[in-house]
């Protein structure tokens, strides 16, 4: 035993020299980058300007409480807030801008949330080109820079970035969830192609600023929860109105949605995370309106999403994209929140705020590096034409588990990404790091 307890114990000691030779005499073959981020997770070129600007929805039908009952409606002008994220020049010395937002839990103390963001006030837009819109629309009772690094994200590859703040009503009990849930039903689809349609005619009208910078031929939508919802619908999903989750809506409210919701809103690609609204208790797509959608999709999900349920809903939303190619990137384990900041939660706050925001599996950071590589590979190929990010997307293995990549022994790669000679591994992924995702893919007709 105790011989060969000794050869053991030389042999690891060979190994760990051998390993360490190697390491002298082939050293790192890559510079290496701060961070675990994947390529296309990492920082664009652009510096990146925020403002925030109102936007009046004329002709819209609204209700009170009482009209959720007696199905009375009335017009009135919307009024929303849009965070605008775009491609700048920032003055010399300026400070990056914290985003603050406070949270009102039901029955609850507020809680006040600040992120520190990369964007600059009200930095100067770059005039002199213009580049592809993305419209961006948070869940139920989220807000406009709820997600603010991956629009920065997006606007730090030259992209304009128009993030609605869909105003939801704060819940104090049942009664109010119910009320607010419902305008949500109607309301999410029609804000998305109103400040659309605002944002192309501001563009083609001339005005100066940020509008001057929108491409308004290359347009995207990314929706989280009820964004996708919404999303799904901007982009020519049209709902299935018998379904009993509509049947609280009142009949001239369904009717606007209806009529306006017929169409896509001339929308080039889509983006849902965690999308509601394909789970059989409260679908309100059909097999044939979802394939009326021929844009490019991007399905992003947590294999335990109980919320928009990953199995039934997200799924099947997935399964009946047949009009159009579709990619779904999946989380395995995680559950609904898959998108968003990597909030600085109060230690005092009560455990719904972080119930509301974090992931509880997956380090949220982790989660952002991620979408921000995929999100910016779908939309540079479907909205700038670059036919190379769909190698980024299209991975030789379905599980992340099983890329593939040859080394020698010893061989430190310090971050080096996967690219075209990688052909067995998730591209611009670093080796080993590529781990605990699924990204499925379907053609059209599919």
């Amino acid at each position: 035993m105790k011989k060969r307890y000794v050869a053991l114990s030389a042999l690891a000691l060979l190994g760990i020299g051998a390993g360490t030779a190697a390491y002298v005499a082939s050293p790192t073959v890559h510079e290496g980058m701060d961070g675990e981020t994947p390529e296309l997770g990492r920082y664009g070129e652009y510096q990146v300007g925020t403002e925030e600007a109102v936007f009046s929805l004329p002709g819209r039908l609204t209700f009170t409480k009482l009209g959720l009952a007696s199905g009375q409606v009335e017009e009135h002008v919307r009024e929303l807030k849009v965070r605008m994220f775009y491609p700048a020049s920032a003055a010399s010395g300026a400070e990056p801008i914290t985003y603050e937002h406070t949270m009102m839990p039901p029955a609850m103390e507020p809680v006040s949330l600040e992120y520190t963001g990369r964007a600059f006030a009200g930095a100067e837009p770059l005039s002199d080109q213009q580049f592809p819109l993305v419209v961006m629309s948070h869940g139920f009772n989220g807000w406009s820079t709820q997600f603010s690094n991956l629009a920065e994200h997006i606007a730090s590859r030259g992209y304009v970035v128009a993030s609605i703040d869909h105003g939801d009503m704060r819940i104090e009990g049942v009664t109010d969830f119910l009320y607010s849930f419902t305008k949500v039903l109607v309301d999410r689809s029609l804000d998305q192609r109103q400040v659309l349609g605002e944002l192309v005619s501001r563009s083609a009208s001339g005005q100066t600023g940020v509008y001057s910078a929108i491409d308004p031929e290359h347009i995207a939508v990314i929706g989280y929860s009820m964004g996708g919802y919404g999303a799904l619908a901007t982009a020519g999903g049209d709902y299935d109105y018998d379904s009993e989750t509509f049947g609280q809506v009142p009949e001239a409210a369904m009717a606007q949605l209806r009529e306006t919701v017929s169409d896509d809103a001339g929308v080039d690609a889509v983006v849902a995370f965690a999308p509601w609204g394909g789970q059989p208790d409260n679908r309100v797509w059909s097999a044939e309106t979802l394939g009326q959608i021929t844009a490019p999709v991007l399905l992003v999900a947590g294999s335990e999403d109980d919320v928009s349920n990953y199995e039934d809903g997200i799924s099947w939303i997935f399964d009946q994209l047949t009009g159009t190619a579709r990619h779904m990137l999946v989380y395995r384990e995680a559950r609904h929140n898959t998108v968003g900041n990597d909030f600085a939660v109060p230690d005092d706050a009560p455990f719904r705020v972080a119930e509301f925001l974090a992931e509880p599996v997956w380090r949220q950071d982790r989660i952002n590096g991620i979408n921000q590589h995929f999100v910016a590979a779908f939309l540079d190929l479907h909205l700038k034409g670059d036919a190379d990010k769909a190698s980024y997307l299209d991975v030789p293995a379905p599980n992340s588990n099983d890329s593939a990549w040859e080394t020698s022994f010893g061989e430190q790669l310090n971050g080096k990404f996967a690219g075209p000679d990688e052909a067995e591994h998730w591209r611009g992924f670093q080796n080993r790091w590529a781990v605990g995702l699924d990204l499925l893919r379907k053609p059209a007709g599919e």
